[in-house]
């Protein structure tokens, strides 16, 4: 149950890191803005698509929240990368 919080904790700390460079980004304004918002909502629909499936095919709690948690950090390199 220990390791289930922990790993919760660190998506919710991760996902306010991923949070903060896309406000940035979109404050930016212009083209990217615009192309960041459109990722951004497709992510959202792709994610909660693939944490129901996983969850509907017996996929585990930590599992769910292990793969959610590779998104949010692939996002947070690639804005790292862009600003």
């Amino acid at each position: 149950m220990f390791a289930s919080a922990a790993n919760v904790t660190l998506l919710a700390m991760e996902s306010q890191q991923a949070v903060l460079l896309r406000l940035h980004r979109l404050g930016c304004g212009g083209p990217q803005s615009i192309d960041e918002a459109n990722l951004m909502v497709r992510e959202k629909i792709e994610a909660f698509s693939d944490a129901m499936r996983a969850a509907m095919a017996g996929g585990s709690f930590e599992s769910v929240v292990d793969d959610y948690r590779s998104v949010v950090r692939a996002n947070i390199e690639r804005l790292k990368l862009t600003d």
